[in-house]
């Protein structure tokens, strides 16, 4: 019983204890790698095994210490160097480590699809047990070694390696499962272990490299990792902090950028300039699907200004000059105003015949039309739309002041890009010298900012979706024509002011 209160043995028996799972962490992580081939349900017997194994095998060599003494006697010498079995073991045991570092590594740099992977590997149970008794070879004949250079009673050392192992088990699932999540630490474990048989090698032929120096130099490594993983945390957490709708989109459109562009770039020449435009359409389109749901209707809606609607109590003459002069698929009809809104007339419903005032009137009854308030997006426009089965829809203010009036086209622009009538300009269109872009004052900032190739705009401009709205933000008060301002990188330049209204603008990056 007194060896049970001998200071020095339990001092030993701690500084064993910590040893062996400083030189056995190397062992846990080849194996954890190894385990990660196998399918998931027979990953935790592999592990299991693979250290119960580990156990047998260091309690075994232990119990014929007199025959591991004897392996550092030399049995040949060559170049005036000794060798003894305890070197060739070492040396076989890190040519093999730096072996399967190595093919790890290519693995996983290749980045080969994972069903490849599969059929390249034809990685079973079995094998992944026999490579795993290979490294508990190698690293148990290392740590036996070093536990009989450090104490000399059996039980003392046999305790120790049962100890170290069962924290190993427990520590192996937890492991495991952060190898899996963390790819990254998959390369880093297999770099140390390329270290580990670099050393194992150079301990072979003689050239003993101080542990302290290896394992200083894992341990700054993973401080660096540790530092990458709570930054790729902290990027995670602000971009979740990001509208769902809006992250989508970011993923979306990379996905569709550079990577699409250049797989059309290795058609014919002919096609390859099309090819490339559908794809930039393409990418423009479903960035406009996806925007819609943060997108105000005024964005997208014609205001009131430019809105051609029939006044019931103006002289049918007049009605019919208007119709001619501005020809749309279908109006508003009012009585004195648009807030007096009666409904819609079609253009065809008076194709070919005079106008009749009482006719139209009948007419417009049977269509009410749908009023939505300005601060709705554009998917609850077109679910008020549906719900009416309008293809004209009004949007009013809060003070049922009519703002605004929205067609299924204009919906159709903001999905797919602008689509002019025969008598109307593009809302942005290149410079003939191709330096920039003229666009229209009530242009979406969306569109601005899928024309000049830049972000920020729409966030610069607070609660205004159109051009004409950010730079009145901007300069706090109706511009001049020849003002200028600078936002995002771009130069605004004013170019026709018309009744309090910005027109038009032309578009130069600034610098």
């Amino acid at each position: 019983m007194e060896i049970l209160f001998d200071p020095a043995l339990w001092v030993g028996l701690i500084t064993l204890i910590v040893l062996e799972l400083v030189l056995g962490i190397d062992n846990l992580v080849f194996i954890a790698i190894l385990a990660k081939k196998l399918p998931t349900a027979e990953r935790d017997r592999a592990l299991y095994t693979g250290l119960g194994l580990a156990v047998f095998m260091r309690l075994g060599l232990l119990s014929i210490m007199s025959w591991l003494v004897g392996l550092t006697e030399p049995l040949f010498t060559v170049f005036e160097h000794p060798f003894s079995l305890r070197d060739l073991i070492l040396i076989a045991g890190g040519v093999f480590l730096l072996y399967k570092s190595t093919s790890e590594l290519h693995e996983r740099l290749e980045a080969r699809p994972h069903d490849a992977q599969e059929r390249g590997a034809a990685t079973g149970f079995w094998v992944v047990i026999a490579q795993i008794l290979v490294l508990d070879a190698v690293f148990s004949l290392d740590s036996i070694i070093t536990a009989v250079g450090m104490v000399e009673n059996l039980y003392v050392m046999m305790t120790a390696v049962v100890a170290a192992i069962g924290v190993m088990v427990l520590a192996s699932r937890p492991l495991t499962q952060f190898v899996t999540d963390h790819p990254t630490v998959v390369v880093l474990c297999l770099s140390f272990l390329l270290m580990i048989g670099l050393s194992l090698v150079a301990d072979g032929f003689g050239f003993h490299i101080p542990k302290g120096y290896l394992y200083a130099a894992i341990g700054f490594s993973i401080m660096i990792e540790f530092f990458n993983q709570v930054a790729a945390k902290s990027a995670a957490r602000q971009s979740e902090k990001l509208p769902f709708r809006q992250r989508t989109l970011s993923a979306i459109v990379s996905l569709m950028g550079r990577p699409g562009e250049r797989i059309e770039a290795e058609a014919t020449n002919a096609g390859a300039t099309a090819g490339e435009s559908f794809i930039e359409e393409e990418r423009r389109m479903v960035e406009g699907v996806l925007t819609l749901g943060d997108r105000s209707v005024k964005s997208i809606m014609t205001p009131r200004s430019s809105i051609v609607w029939i006044n019931l109590r103006r002289p049918p003459e007049e009605i019919e000059a208007l119709i001619r002069r501005a020809p749309h698929s279908c109006y508003p009809v009012c009585e004195g105003s648009l807030e007096h809104v009666v409904g819609i007339i079609k253009a065809k419903d008076f194709a070919g015949v005079p106008f009749d005032p009482e006719r139209a009137l009948a007419a417009a009854r049977r269509r009410p039309v749908v009023v939505v308030p300005e601060t709705v997006d554009v998917i609850g426009l077109m679910r008020g739309a549906r719900r009416g089965l309008r293809s004209l829809v009004l949007v009013a203010d809060e003070f049922g002041v009519i703002q605004g009036l929205v067609t299924t086209h204009d919906v159709l622009e903001a999905i797919a890009g602008d689509f002019p009538d025969g008598n109307e300009r593009r809302m942005i269109e290149p410079l003939s010298d191709g330096r920039g872009w003229s666009a229209d004052g009530s242009a979406e900032l969306l569109q601005v900012e899928q024309a000049a190739g830049v972000s920020g705009l729409r966030g610069e401009a607070g609660d205004a979706a159109t051009l004409a709205g950010l730079l009145l933000l901007k300069f706090g008060r109706i511009p001049v024509e020849g003002e200028s301002v600078e936002v995002k990188g771009l130069r605004f330049t004013v170019t026709a002011v018309e009744k309090n209204r910005i027109e038009r603008v032309t578009i130069v990056r600034a610098g």
